[in-house]
C-alpha cells in the first residue's frame, strides 16, 4: 500500500503524488481512495486503495530510468500500416498496460508519424494524452521542466532525421 507523499503512476492518467488517502462513501459503499494530484492543470484523481494493484498502478521510475527513457527517443522507420484505426487501437492496448517504455515507444512513433505523414484527429488525441501521461512520470521522477522535456524530444527525433 502507498502512503500519503508517495509518487505513483496510474495508467492511462499518467503520474502523480498521493496528497491524501480518506474514506468516501459512494452509492452506499465506504471506500478508502488514493487522492493524486497531477502535475499537469489542478487536476486531482481518487484511485480506489483496495484495487490498485489490479488497475496497474505502480510507483514512479528513478532519475536515472528517467533520463534512459529519454535517451530511448530517436528517429525511427514508420510502419507501412496505412489503417490508422488498427494503429490506434494497438497504440491504446499499449498505452493500458502503464508501462513507461510503451507509453514512451507509442509517443515516439506518433510524433514521428506526424512530423512525416500527419495525424488523424483520434492520433492526435492520443498523442496529446500520451505525452500527459509519459511527461507526468518524467516530470516526478527527474524533475523536468515540461516546455524543456518537450524540446529535448523533438530535437531527439527531428534534428537528427537524415533525408
Amino acid at each position: 500500500m502507498f502512503e500519503i507523499g508517495d509518487k505513483i503512476v496510474y495508467p492511462l492518467h499518467g503520474a502523480g503524488e498521493i496528497e491524501k488517502i480518506e474514506e468516501k462513501e459512494i452509492l452506499g459503499e465506504v471506500k478508502e481512495y488514493y487522492i493524486l494530484k497531477m502535475p499537469f492543470g489542478d487536476m486531482k484523481v481518487m484511485i480506489p486503495t483496495a484495487n490498485s494493484s489490479e488497475i496497474g498502478i505502480r510507483g514512479i521510475i528513478s532519475k536515472k530510468q528517467a533520463y534512459d527513457v529519454v535517451d530511448f527517443f530517436s528517429p525511427k522507420k514508420l510502419d507501412d500500416n496505412s489503417n490508422w484505426n488498427k494503429r490506434y487501437r494497438e497504440n491504446m492496448d499499449r498505452l493500458k498496460t502503464g508501462d513507461i517504455e510503451e507509453v514512451a515507444d507509442v509517443v515516439n512513433c506518433l510524433m514521428m508519424r506526424e512530423k512525416e505523414k500527419g495525424l488523424s484527429t483520434g492520433e492526435r488525441k492520443m498523442l496529446c494524452s500520451a505525452k500527459k501521461i509519459l511527461y507526468s512520470e518524467l516530470i516526478l521522477a527527474a524533475g523536468f521542466d515540461a516546455d524543456e522535456l518537450e524540446d529535448t524530444i523533438k530535437h531527439k527525433l527531428y534534428d537528427d532525421v537524415q533525408c
